[in-house]
């Protein structure tokens, strides 16, 4: 079993808009170090560690994951969950005010 797999990925918008499904610690370290120099903070800082942390086994997979969906929100790159739309469809306009 791979130990850095998340449970379920956090999808992003990368690049041109494109969504992108990070699916492992790796993948989010991978995007983290990419991250354009200008834009990096201490927030990016504290993802890049906990990434390392959990590749060497030190912190669980899910919290990298919160860190980077977090990260990912504060950069407004998080793309919309498609099961909370898909809910919300189903629900249909009543369920709405």
């Amino acid at each position: 079993m791979n130990t850095d797999q998340f449970e379920r990925p956090v999808v992003i918008f990368a690049g041109l808009g494109h969504p992108a499904a990070i699916s492992t610690v790796m993948e989010a370290y991978m995007f983290l170090v990419d991250w354009p120099h200008g834009k990096r903070d201490r927030a990016h800082d504290f993802a890049i560690k906990a990434c390392v942390a959990a590749l060497r086994g030190e912190v669980e997979a899910e919290t990298v994951r919160g860190l980077f969906a977090t990260l990912a929100e504060k950069y407004d790159i998080l793309a919309p969950d498609a099961a909370s739309f898909a809910a919300a469809y189903r629900e249909g306009p009543q369920g709405r005010a």
